[in-house]
């Protein structure tokens, strides 16, 4: 009995999920369908009978082609362990010029609404990924949007003929039933390699979006090391530096009074002598903002550790890691993470925290958590869009949770090799 009920339940998500299918992939051809109906109700007399059904299937193919797939590649996501790349260009940032007119990347324009409608239009034509997705469109159909028809059109068949007398629509009757059970649990899985194959982006595709993506990266390091290196050079020219020119200036004054006036000698040495400790002080919280010590020597998980004791936020620290990461990705971790729980005390005014580190698969996994007020967003020239291209110098990835009024969830994942 659990077997049988295990198999209805199969059946029964499985017609769920083929008529899910047959909806999406039969969408366009139920466009061309009207334009077709709608020529023949015109009649052959009328002109617009030939071309408006025409326009119509090229407009809408094009029109439901990216909806349709992307749905595809949602439903691929959902229900299979497949996911399936879009593969669309990126659109430029539209930026304004001197002159007062917009640059999208292609041409300049009068208007930023004209230079982003003008962007629109060339990457959608221009774009290889929406050819894949218009070849996907008219495929679709005759594949994978056949075969999930099977268990809608078995039922509709059973409705239909099972009500009726006589022993022929009696038997087309219980036909459709025994094709809609059986095949309810089936056919909606050609969707997954259909999809896989037709709307996945080429080898060519794949490896021009990694030079790509690899020469942006190398672009925001070197970017992300000039600035550190300038602020280093800030600090130690308006910290320590001053303040050991100022020493050197009292060290030379103590020695011309050291004959005659040596009480005023010797309050100079004392003031020198608190400079001196005020620069060493600041010489080491420099090397700290560089590279704690406390994350060379005992890693990330004790450096996170300590960093909370210093937080002024209730923060509880999770940590299950098997191995210590390579230290560059130990680096980047522990300042995102320092900059994120900065956040939550500066920005989002939180009482509590907490930090996951685990190890999953072949990722090192970050979670930051508060309670504070939400709402935040990834903006150019933020400290999240700062901590997202330090993390794609390792291919990791940053994604944010933050509803108004919180909580706040911060995920940061980075590849790295299981133990």
């Amino acid at each position: 009995m659990r077997q049988v009920g295990s198999w209805f339940a199969r059946a029964g998500v499985g017609f769920v999920r083929a008529c899910t299918v047959a909806a999406v992939t039969m969408l366009v051809p139920g466009v061309w369908a009207a334009a077709v109906a709608l020529g023949i109700w015109w009649g052959p007399a009328n002109p617009w009978s030939w071309v408006a059904p025409f326009v119509l299937v090229c407009l809408g193919t094009l029109a439901l082609s990216r909806p349709v797939c992307r749905m595809v590649r949602h439903l691929v996501r959902r229900w299979t362990t497949s996911v399936i790349p879009d593969g669309y260009r990126p659109a430029p940032q539209v930026v304004r010029m001197s002159t007062g007119y917009w640059w999208n990347g292609f041409s300049y324009e009068r208007s930023r609404r004209d230079a982003v409608m003008d962007q629109r239009w060339r990457l959608r034509y221009t774009d290889p990924a929406t050819w894949r997705d218009l070849r996907f469109t008219v495929i679709a159909p005759f594949t994978a949007g056949l075969i999930a028809s099977l268990p809608p059109v078995g039922a509709a068949a059973a409705l239909l003929w099972l009500g009726r007398p006589g022993p022929g629509a009696g038997l087309l009757g219980a036909a459709g039933v025994v094709v809609a059970v059986a095949s309810a649990p089936y056919a909606w899985r050609p969707l997954e390699p259909v999809a896989v194959r037709f709307l996945r982006p080429s080898r060519a595709a794949a490896l021009t979006d990694r030079v790509d993506e690899l020469t942006a990266q190398r672009a925001n390091a070197t970017v992300a090391q000039a600035a550190e290196l300038r602020r280093i050079e800030r600090d130690l020219h308006d910290g320590a530096q001053a303040r050991l020119v100022a020493l050197g200036l009292s060290l030379a004054t103590a020695e011309k009074l050291m004959e005659n006036d040596p009480d005023r000698a010797r309050t100079i040495l004392r003031e020198a002598r608190a400079g001196a400790s005020a620069s060493l002080a600041e010489l080491r919280e420099l090397v700290r903002g560089i590279s704690p010590p406390v994350l060379t020597e005992r890693g990330l998980v004790d450096a996170v550790r300590a960093l909370a004791l210093d937080i002024p936020l209730d923060t509880h620290v999770d940590a299950d890691l098997r191995r210590r990461p390579e230290p560059p990705v130990e680096s980047a971790l522990y300042f995102g993470i320092a900059e994120l729980l900065t956040n939550a005390v500066k920005h989002a005014h939180a009482s509590r925290a907490r930090v996951s580190i685990a190890q999953h698969a072949d990722h090192l996994v970050v979670e930051v958590e508060d309670d504070g007020r939400g709402a935040a967003t990834m903006h150019t020239g933020g400290g999240l869009a700062g901590l997202r291209r330090r993390l794609t110098a390792f291919d990791g990835t940053v994604e944010i949770t933050s509803p108004a009024g919180g909580p706040t969830r911060i995920r940061m994942a980075v590849p790295c090799e299981s133990s």
